[in-house]
C-alpha cells in the first residue's frame, strides 16, 4: 500500500443565493496499491482518443460505488468496477481516467 488516493462523492449543495451547486466532495483519503495501468487508443467518431485504465487495491471499505471517483496524482478517475477481495479483506477498484 504505497500510494495515497482520495475517494470523492458527487454531492449537491445550495450556495448563498439559493442556487443548487453540484460538487465533488472528499469521502476518504486512504492508502492503496497500484496493481495495473494500461493505456489503449481508440478510433471514435470524433477522432482518436486514449483511454487509461488503472487498478487499485486497498483495505475493505463499505459504501464505495461506481458513482464515486478517485483522485490520484492530480488526475481524476471514474470508478468502473469494484470487487471484494476475500471476505471483506480488501477492495479492488478498476478505474478509467476522466478526459
Amino acid at each position: 500500500m504505497d500510494r495515497t488516493i482520495t475517494i470523492q462523492r458527487f454531492t449537491s449543495t445550495v450556495d448563498d443565493f439559493g442556487t443548487p451547486v453540484e460538487i465533488w466532495t472528499d469521502l476518504v483519503t486512504i492508502r492503496a496499491q497500484q496493481v495495473q495501468t494500461s493505456t489503449d487508443e481508440f478510433i471514435r467518431g470524433y477522432g482518436a482518443s486514449d483511454e487509461t485504465v488503472i487498478v487499485f487495491r486497498t483495505w475493505w471499505r463499505a459504501g464505495i460505488t461506481n458513482a464515486d471517483r478517485i483522485v490520484y496524482a492530480g488526475d481524476a478517475f471514474n470508478i468502473k468496477e469494484t470487487k471484494e477481495i476475500g471476505r471483506r479483506n480488501g477492495l479492488e477498484l478498476r478505474c478509467q481516467r476522466l478526459a
